[in-house]
């Protein structure tokens, strides 16, 4: 049931996002003096809909997208008279850029707002692997299997020496009986050497603080980095039972700086992923055909809804809200690329005509005529065939062979 109501809430963002986008163009479209006819949601059949002044608003019957009617988007295009001076084209160029590119600013604002939301609620991921304290365990568990590495059960009566000493969720370990830990890893090294009682000093709330942790002695496989087997040696090591933080928890002015970094690790992600697209299409073929699914195969909405399904229902929902920004600066990025019938590429045309009359200018000749469409259209048919095609595989992966969490 929480699956499914992740694949409903994560849809239902997607929904809002495409809402969004197109509100960005018809938002700076009135702002600069532009006549917009139409703003509707979904293509096909009208479900709904209502005239507010010169606009009509409404939802069509299929959920895949949205548009903003502006009138005279290009000069081809037939204008009544009267409206001729509001038309599109004949706007000055930056007026035309920014309200192109509106809906993909659109999109990176709807991103960084989730992505500072989430670091001052859920958390942003742990990606130093600092030894901020996640789950406590009840116990420290006494054996550890080296074939399976499994531990022993817990027993309510052996309480973990982590939550006796009263270390809580969100405390980050600064240093083990004077060692600097930096990392979880260098926490676990030192604590693995110690024994008894043993000072830990925590940040907790930007507050530091010295804790006595009785670290316990236990049975554990004395080099982790070795493949799991019979055969593995174990020892005794020190444990106080407690698991690493997957987020970590800003405050509400620190959560810039977060937010910041965070936002552009995700767009150096956005940008190899996808100038990696073409190479992507074999493994989507071959997770069609039944074979392994690659997780890093690109997915479609159907796809990344599934998977916003999987988080919540694994109780992961700083995931799923840090996807759902991802989409939204995926879609961003992706809708500025220089090809039509994407914004981008009305933009590069735009562009161009003014760099070209720029140049006419300069070399005393009138302005050339605006760009004729028309003459693009075996193009932009072929990017948009090869853009379906593509979807459709993706859709089609993401059905038969969906991404899984692990």
């Amino acid at each position: 049931m929480v699956n499914v109501l992740g694949v409903v809430l994560f849809a239902l963002g997607i929904g809002i996002s495409v809402a969004l986008h197109e509100f960005g163009h018809l938002l700076t479209a009135k702002a600069f003096g532009m006549k917009v006819t139409r703003y509707f949601i979904g293509f096909g059949p009208k479900i709904w809909s209502f005239r507010r002044g010169e606009t009509e608003y409404g939802l069509k019957a299929i959920p895949a997208g949205g548009f903003c009617e502006i009138v005279g988007m290009t000069a081809l295009d037939e204008v009544p008279a009267e409206d001729a001076p509001r038309a599109f084209y004949r706007q000055k160029t930056w007026k035309r850029v920014i309200v192109l590119s509106a809906g993909s600013i659109t999109h990176f604002i709807l991103g960084l707002l989730i992505i500072y939301v989430a670091a001052i609620s859920l958390g942003l991921p742990n990606q130093k692997s600092l030894p901020v304290v996640g789950e406590i365990a009840q116990c420290a568990q006494a054996t550890q299997d080296p074939a399976t590495g499994k531990y022993s059960a817990c027993t309510a009566s052996d309480p973990a020496p982590a939550k006796a000493a009263g270390l809580q969720p969100g405390d980050q370990i600064l240093s083990v009986g004077g060692k600097a830990t930096p990392t979880y890893l260098d926490m676990v090294n030192v604590t693995r050497v110690a024994k008894g009682p043993t000072p830990f000093v925590i940040d907790r709330n930007g507050q530091q603080l010295t804790l006595t942790v009785d670290v316990a002695t236990v049975q554990r496989i004395l080099d982790p980095t070795k493949p799991l087997s019979a055969s593995n040696a174990t020892g005794p090591v020190g444990a106080i039972g407690m698991s690493p933080s997957q987020t970590i928890s800003y405050g509400a002015v620190a959560a810039f700086g977060a937010t910041g970094a965070f936002t552009g690790q995700l767009f150096e992600g956005v940008w190899d992923g996808l100038k990696a697209l073409p190479t992507k299409i074999p493994a989507l073929i071959t997770a069609i055909g039944g074979g392994e699914r690659d997780p890093n195969t690109p997915v479609s909405v159907v796809g990344a809804s599934l998977i916003g399904g999987q988080a919540a229902d694994l109780g992961l929902w700083w995931f799923f809200v840090i996807l759902l920004a991802n989409l939204n600066f995926f879609v961003g990025v992706f809708n500025l690329l220089p090809l039509l019938p994407l914004d981008g590429g009305h933009i590069a045309v735009n562009l161009y005509e003014r760099v070209r009359d720029a140049v006419r200018k300069w070399r005393g000749k009138p302005a050339g005529l605006p760009v004729d469409y028309v003459k693009l259209l075996p193009l932009t048919y072929l990017l948009v065939l090869l853009g379906g095609a593509y979807t459709l595989l993706a859709i089609t992966a993401d059905i038969v062979n969906p991404v899984k969490l692990g």
